[in-house]
């Protein structure tokens, strides 16, 4: 069974830096790609960021690039992400998931952890 924790959320003014991490189990993470996506108050899933198997290729929202940064440690089956000077519009409960693509389909498996950036 498919399992994905992530942690690291927490209440930060605008301009701090978070680090969230994603433990994943049950199936074999080091030849899957992994992607975070978002989910705003009231809106619909967002994807974030992604990351190949081994981690050569990232890519990111438009709306995270320059900020945000993607990463992953295989033999500890985890998946990062660094988010720097962190916005009010940041505010969402942040997923993992497998795949690489923006197109979401489907909800996400884990609980999410809650990032709230406000003054």
């Amino acid at each position: 069974e498919v399992q994905l924790v992530e942690s690291g959320g927490g209440l930060v003014q605008p301009g701090g830096s978070l680090r969230l991490s994603c433990a994943a189990s049950g199936f074999t993470f080091v030849i899957n790609d992994m992607r975070w996506v978002r989910q705003a108050p009231g809106k619909g899933l967002e994807w974030v960021s992604a990351i190949t198997s081994g981690g050569a290729i990232t890519q990111y929202a438009d709306a995270v690039k320059g900020r945000f940064t993607v990463s992953r440690d295989n033999a500890k089956s985890t998946l990062y992400l660094q988010m720097n000077s962190l916005k009010t519009e940041d505010t969402a409960v942040y997923y993992c998931a497998t795949g690489f693509s923006a197109v979401i389909t489907g909800p996400p498996k884990g609980q999410g952890t809650q990032v709230t950036v406000s003054s």
